[in-house]
């Protein structure tokens, strides 16, 4: 699917979508959980639905609604492989889960997951004593418990989605478990772990994450859970008001744990007038200067920075880039290219990427399957000089299937087509 984005004055109020990652979260433990629970307002995006798709072919009862999804927990082993769509967050998560049964899953995955590395998550759960395969380093996944528990080391540097699945399973294991955490990335999505956790009865010590233990034997209790606005999703809209006009976005939360939550650092550092209210934020154009900003932990961030520093007066430098090779793509040289070929210069300096502002042109581009590179692409060309046409935009439905409405609200008639 293609989509054009022209130049457009940015006004309006959204509602930020809802966050895929809380969501997923819910939906596995929630299969884990005793009795019946309810998951409300969990979006369908994409990666969502893929985590239902496995709570179901677990064995847990699943029915869905206008306001989302009534899940009967209890898992059985599953006659066929696990799959697990594009998610990279379900592969994660529910390799952990599978290990709970004495017998082989398998677990396998479409699209770009196929191409993502499964190597972490084979060494973490053999040092649980867990027996785990994969296919030269990627999929499909063989696991096959049970999950022991006890002490274990987990490297953490390259994702902090192996460590979400052993800690959702860890209540699970045979004995307590402690698990030894080294140089840990996105710390903030290890906060979401645990707050859903705690949500449905499980409790989990976090010693400064270096080490977490949890009790063998709670189990998750079943209940009414909502789901937040995403600040991930939110981010974009955000940056369309600090480049294009203004702009207001709903359901957000600054005290969230959601990392992405710092673009609002981001935006105040490049010189955008924002307003912060009960559970919304406002952002309007100002003069835009350049910006330093460390994306280590929040590496999601890097494709709405980048439409920012895009129109910021000089040269912006972003740290991270190593969180970004094993994304829906290479985003570090997707964003690069495509942002090329809108006469944006953007360099890759070891950890550092450097934005080079001053606006960008119109031109043509592809998301390369990136929902993020689509999203960031169209915000980029609110503020432009040409048309942007941007190639498979169909992949912002990984995330944010709305999008598109939503920017279309904010823009001048016909700017959207």
């Amino acid at each position: 699917m293609k989509k054009k984005v022209r130049s457009s004055e940015v006004r309006g109020r959204l509602q930020a979508p809802p966050s895929k990652s809380f969501a997923q979260r819910a939906v596995a433990i929630a299969a884990l959980a005793e009795g019946r629970s309810e998951i409300l307002f969990p979006g369908n995006s994409d990666d969502v639905i893929a985590s239902v798709d496995v709570a179901r072919q677990l064995g847990a009862g699943v029915e869905a609604d206008k306001d989302g999804f009534r899940i009967s927990g209890g898992i059985a082993l599953p006659s066929e492989p696990l799959d697990c769509g594009e998610a990279g967050l379900s592969i994660r998560m529910f390799s952990s889960v599978a290990s709970v049964f004495d017998k082989s899953v398998i677990l396998t995955g479409r699209g770009s997951l196929l191409k993502r590395p499964m190597n972490v998550v084979e060494d973490s759960l053999k040092a649980l004593g867990v027996k785990c395969s994969t296919n030269n380093g990627y999929l499909p996944l063989e696991v096959c418990g049970p999950l022991k528990g006890g002490r274990a080391e987990v490297d953490g540097s390259f994702s902090s989605q192996v460590l979400t699945g052993m800690l959702i399973a860890a209540p699970f294991a045979a004995d307590d478990m402690t698990l030894k955490v080294k140089n840990l990335k996105s710390r903030p999505y290890i906060d979401i772990t645990l707050a859903v956790m705690d949500s449905f009865g499980v409790k989990a010590e976090n010693y400064d994450y270096s080490e977490f233990y949890v009790r063998s034997g709670q189990r998750y209790r079943s209940g009414r859970y909502m789901v937040e606005g995403d600040w991930s999703g939110a981010a974009f809209l955000l940056v369309a008001g600090a480049i294009g006009g203004e702009v207001i976005v709903e359901n957000i939360d600054i005290n969230s744990p959601q990392a992405d939550k710092a673009i609002i650092s981001a935006l105040e550092s490049a010189g955008a007038v924002i307003s912060i209210g009960d559970e919304k934020v406002m952002v309007r154009k100002d003069q835009l200067k350049a910006f330093g900003f460390d994306a280590t932990h929040c590496p999601d961030l890097f494709p709405p920075l980048v439409s920012l520093a895009a129109w910021c007066d000089g040269e912006t430098r972003i740290k991270g880039v190593s969180r970004l090779i094993h994304k829906e793509s290479n985003r570090a040289g997707t964003l690069k290219q495509e942002f090329a070929r809108l006469g944006v210069q953007v360099t890759i300096d070891k950890d550092i990427m450097i934005v080079t502002g001053g606006g960008s042109e119109g031109g043509a581009v592809t998301s390369h399957g990136d929902h993020r590179i689509a999203m960031a692409c169209a915000v980029t060309a609110l503020a432009g000089k040409g048309a942007v046409e941007i190639e498979g935009a169909e992949a912002v439905a990984k995330s944010y299937p709305g999008f598109f409405d939503d920017l279309d609200k904010l823009t001048a008639e016909g700017s959207i087509s």
